[in-house]
């Protein structure tokens, strides 16, 4: 069997009997349930879509939430990473303003599964700094997910959430295993891109490429974070939040608009590589699913707001799925929105508790 180091805090060192422990005295109040998360590496080497070959690939994992329950797992854009949620520290994981005890994503209900992606900066395989790696498609994110499933001994999944480049992996699995899964519930996220968002991304991606070239890789990233931070909000919010004068400093003007852009910049170059972005950035342009052959039951969030998934797509995708239902919210965080709405979308979450 592939190798598997589990711990229970893996940042830590603590084996998954010492987490256990903590967690059950800590949480028990609360009705927390234990953490499990490792490292498992993969059999072989891994044949990716696009036709190049992974050695050695490791996954990082976690699952969170009510021992026994079903498994759901939460995918998110291509900055998410397997904490979705963190019951015992609180506001740690990508999406804990959704996921968690008595959240949208209830954790007293389901048990949530998280994976860091093949290709990020997070615990699984991925590009090293200045080095390079081979193209990934959604369904090598897919691929990986199956074989960590086999690995945990899940032979179905309650539902796949998948956001952004979460939902485009999760079309991806039940094109591929159907089997595998009862129903996906997709957030801004359709069967392809839109050649808008791939013109938006290709920049970002070229910006990357160049501060690369002249020994600048992380400038480059906080560039191309910056471009897509004016993406992934509307109009609407910017035009709400940053309609101030500007202020001089040294010589030149600086607007409300271009510091906060500059600042979400300058966080996400300290925590994320540049050859991951491009990797996964690249990813999300290519990929492409068979929207008729997805017959797992679907249901699909689409944001009017959305500059990057526009509402035409969620609706072109919702007639080409045999089995689907398709809601539109409004927010001002357009792109965001699955970050940020909470109260819209808890209702929304009810489909992975009834019936399918």
């Amino acid at each position: 069997m592939p190798r598997d180091d589990r711990t229970g805090i893996a940042e830590h060192g603590l084996d998954i009997a010492t987490q256990v422990s903590k967690s059950a005295a800590a949480g028990a109040a609360a009705g927390v349930s234990p953490v499990e998360q490792g490292i498992w590496h993969w059999p072989g080497s891994l044949s990716l879509h696009h036709g190049a070959e992974l050695p050695q690939v490791r996954i990082g994992w976690r699952l969170e939430g009510a021992a026994g329950a079903p498994v759901v797992a939460a995918l998110g854009g291509i900055s998410a990473h397997r904490r979705v949620f963190d019951a015992l520290s609180g506001g740690q994981g990508w999406w804990s303003e959704l996921a968690g005890p008595a959240r949208a994503l209830d954790s007293l209900r389901v048990r949530v599964f998280g994976i860091d992606y093949l290709g990020a900066s997070g615990e699984s395989t991925g590009p090293t700094p200045g080095g390079e790696f081979p193209s990934l498609s959604s369904y090598d994110q897919a691929e990986v997910l199956r074989g960590l499933m086999d690995h945990l001994r899940i032979a179905r999944l309650r539902a796949i959430v998948g956001a952004s480049y979460g939902g485009m992996v999760a079309l991806a699995f039940a094109e591929r295993f159907p089997d595998r899964v009862e129903q996906l519930l997709v957030l801004s996220a359709a069967d392809r891109t839109h050649p808008m968002a791939t013109a938006w991304r290709s920049v970002q991606r070229r910006i990357v490429r160049f501060a690369r070239s002249v020994g600048h890789p992380a400038e480059g990233l906080e560039l191309a974070r910056s471009l897509a931070m004016a993406t992934y909000r509307s109009p609407q919010e910017f035009a709400a939040r940053f309609a101030f004068a500007p202020v001089a400093n040294d010589g030149q003007f600086v607007f409300p608009v271009e510091q906060y852009l500059r600042a979400r910049g300058r966080d996400y170059a300290a925590r994320y590589l540049p050859e991951s972005f491009l990797c996964l950035s690249e990813s999300i342009d290519l990929h492409a699913v068979n929207a008729r052959r997805i017959e797992v039951p679907t249901t699909l969030v689409a944001v009017r707001e959305d500059q990057l998934v526009p509402i035409a797509d969620m609706r072109a995708l919702a007639g080409l799925l045999p089995r689907a239902r398709l809601h539109e919210i409004s927010s001002l965080f357009g792109h965001d929105a699955f970050l940020k709405e909470a109260q819209q979308l808890k209702p929304i979450f009810e489909c992975l508790y009834g019936e399918v």
